[in-house]
């Protein structure tokens, strides 16, 4: 069972607290994006920590944190819980240019790896990857201690990067794996993309 959970729960503090999953661009909803995205990718779709007000419809279920408030690493733990035997592609709801052959070929990647993590020249992308059950012992871990970063959650992983020319052969890595934090940076993604 390949499950994706799209992480929802972020309080959104630079858009005065609005779902930014509800966010447009190009005229169509980040959340309405993704979900195109993951058609046929995934068997469910979790929207992990989700406190909007849009009404629901299969596939998408609504997934509480078992950790509340402590950030994407709860998300992850609460997918990986959700689904005990199988794989969870991780997604902020804010990535609004995430492709479907993208997101299929990193769920192709997992063979004998924890996790499978987008690298651009920005780092690491741990909010747009793929884990196993693998890292569960470790999230779970993690949580428990504190360390919440995600990004130091790798270390403890055994990963598979994907990034360089393998990465850039599904688009512009800038652009693919922006998210949009400020009403500048949605902005500046609407520029590019309309040039």
């Amino acid at each position: 069972m390949t499950s994706a959970a799209i992480l929802t729960g972020g309080r959104a503090r630079r858009f005065d607290g609005r779902d930014k999953s509800q966010l447009r661009v190009a005229g169509r909803t980040m959340l309405e994006r993704q979900l195109e995205a993951l058609a046929g990718a995934v068997d469910r779709i979790w929207l992990a920590g989700y406190y909007g007000d849009v009404p629901l419809a299969p596939p998408l279920c609504v997934l509480a944190d078992r950790k509340p408030g402590r950030g994407p690493l709860a998300g992850l733990d609460a997918a990986l819980a959700a689904e005990p035997h199988g794989t969870v592609l991780l997604l902020a709801c804010d990535m609004p240019y995430v492709t479907a052959p993208f997101l299929a070929h990193l769920l192709t990647k997992l063979d004998g790896f924890d996790a499978v993590v987008p690298k651009t020249e920005r780092g690491y992308h741990p909010l747009c990857a793929v884990y196993a059950q693998s890292c569960r012992v470790v999230v779970q871990r993690r949580l428990d201690q504190g360390h919440l970063r995600m990004q130091d959650l790798l270390a403890d992983l055994r990963i598979r990067t994907v990034d360089g020319s393998e990465l850039a052969s599904f688009g512009q890595p800038g652009s693919l794996l922006a998210n949009v934090n400020t009403q500048a940076a949605l902005d500046a993604l609407e520029s590019q993309q309309n040039h």
